[in-house]
């Protein structure tokens, strides 16, 4: 059982798991808004929120720390040279989930994930 648990297992290894919000957070940075399962959304916001929170505080130091959980350097330089500055005096909330529609193949809710 659950239990008050930290964070959705989504069905994955911890690797895979770690992998998959890697893959989401790099998509959503490059293109600013993607479609996802809600489940996957509402991980992903967690994700994303903690990174653009560290992103604020632009310095070496910071673009070390970011590097090392998304391992692109596109994505890197965008989150902290573009999206970072946008939400300085803003804290948290950075991100909007809105359903969307049901997935046909398996009936599964989707959502977009955005930049507010």
């Amino acid at each position: 059982m659950r239990h008050k648990h930290g964070y959705r297992r989504l069905n994955r290894t911890s690797s895979h798991r770690k992998a998959l919000l890697k893959n989401l957070a790099i998509a959503l940075i490059t293109r600013e808004k993607i479609e996802t399962t809600v489940p996957k959304a509402k991980e992903l916001q967690r994700y994303i929120e903690r990174l653009v929170t560290t992103s604020r505080n632009a310095d070496f130091n910071t673009h070390r720390a970011v590097f090392a959980l998304l391992q692109d350097k596109e994505a890197t330089k965008k989150i902290i040279d573009e999206i970072a500055p946008k939400y300085e005096s803003r804290n948290g909330g950075y991100t909007s989930i809105v359903k969307t529609r049901i997935r046909r193949g398996d009936a599964t809710p989707m959502a977009f994930i955005a930049f507010v």
